[in-house]
C-alpha cells in the first residue's frame, strides 16, 4: 500500500510519517495542495491520501476536488483540527472516504487507511473483471 500525507504543519507531518513508517507502511509527504496534485500526477500507484483541510493557498477541499478529478480511484481521508459539519459534508460530497479530527489516535488513522485501501483495491478488481469480460466477450 502506497500512502501520501499532505499537511502544511511540517513538524506534525514529519513525526506522523516516522510513526507510520515504523508500522511498515510506505509513505510520502508533501506540504501543500499543489504539491500533492503534482506528486500524484507522477506517482500513479498511490492508494490513499491523508489530507489536511486547512492549508494556505490551495486548501484541503480544493485539493480533494483536484485529486478526485485526476485520480478518481485514489481514496482520500481528510484530517483536520478545525472540522465543521459543513466542511465534513462538503468533503464527503467531493469524494472523501472519511474525516478525522487532529490529533487522531494512530490506531484509528491506520484502521481508516486500511479501510480506504481495501475499498480502492476492490474497485480496481471490479474494473479489471469488467475489462476481462469485455475482452473475452469479443473473442467469442
Amino acid at each position: 500500500m502506497k500512502l501520501l500525507f499532505v499537511d502544511d504543519e511540517k513538524a506534525f507531518l514529519d513525526t506522523l510519517i516516522k510513526r507510520i513508517e515504523k508500522r511498515e507502511f510506505k509513505a510520502d509527504a508533501v506540504y501543500d495542495g499543489q504539491s500533492a496534485v503534482n506528486f500524484l500526477s507522477e506517482n500513479t500507484n498511490t492508494d490513499v491520501v491523508v489530507l489536511d483541510v486547512k492549508m494556505p493557498g490551495m486548501d484541503g477541499l480544493e485539493t480533494l476536488a483536484a485529486i478526485k478529478n485526476e485520480n478518481p480511484l485514489v481514496e482520500v481521508i481528510m484530517l483536520t483540527g478545525h472540522a465543521t459539519v459543513e466542511n465534513a459534508i462538503e468533503g464527503m460530497k467531493r469524494g472523501a472516504f472519511d474525516y478525522l479530527m487532529k490529533p487522531c489516535n494512530l490506531e484509528e488513522l491506520i484502521a481508516k487507511i486500511e479501510e480506504a485501501a481495501t475499498k480502492k483495491f476492490k474497485h480496481e478488481e471490479k474494473i479489471m473483471e469488467a475489462r476481462a469480460k469485455e475482452i473475452t466477450g469479443r473473442m467469442v
